[in-house]
């Protein structure tokens, strides 16, 4: 399990690195996914693409 985030939908809001950290950061007011990877073993990046309120981040199976 991977994740993105389209930066044409992102606004930058931040919710989804107060969510989780771990997984996301803030580079030129858009979110990336600093650890894609590591979304597969936490609740809380879940969470963070559930919170996003443009739908810009999508969570990917590997296979």
């Amino acid at each position: 399990m991977r994740v993105e985030v389209d930066p044409d939908l992102c606004i930058g809001c931040e919710v989804c690195k107060d969510i989780c950290p771990e997984v996301f950061d803030i580079v030129d007011d858009i979110a990336v996914a600093i650890d894609p990877g590591k979304c597969a073993e936490l609740s809380s990046c879940k969470e963070a693409v559930e919170a996003c309120p443009t739908n810009a981040i999508r969570i990917y199976s590997d296979e």
